[in-house]
């Protein structure tokens, strides 16, 4: 088993993520590529001290970027963990 601090990154704020918290109860994750649904749900259960109901995961591709000549580079992929709170519960990271 990982380490927490490993399992999770960050918290993944935009709109959408900020109107699945406030109308279905979920946060958004940005979790280790490595991390399956089992180690993310105990990391969240630890660190934040709430019960997880169910955690749906997502590999984001990084996008394409371009700068002035023909080479792309590209942003790092990464995996989205998007984790619903058991009824009752809240998180507030605004």
């Amino acid at each position: 088993m990982k380490d927490i601090y490993q399992v999770i990154k960050n918290v993944h704020l935009s709109e959408k993520a900020t109107l699945l918290q406030e109308t279905n109860n979920e946060i958004t994750l940005q979790v280790d590529r490595k991390a399956n649904k089992l180690e993310i749900k105990r990391a969240v259960e630890q660190l934040f001290g709430k019960k997880v109901e169910g955690v749906r995961t997502a590999n984001v591709t990084g996008k394409l970027k371009r700068q002035r000549r023909a080479d792309a580079g590209r942003t790092a992929h990464w995996k989205k963990a998007v984790v619903r709170l058991k009824q009752g519960e809240s998180l507030d990271l605004v």
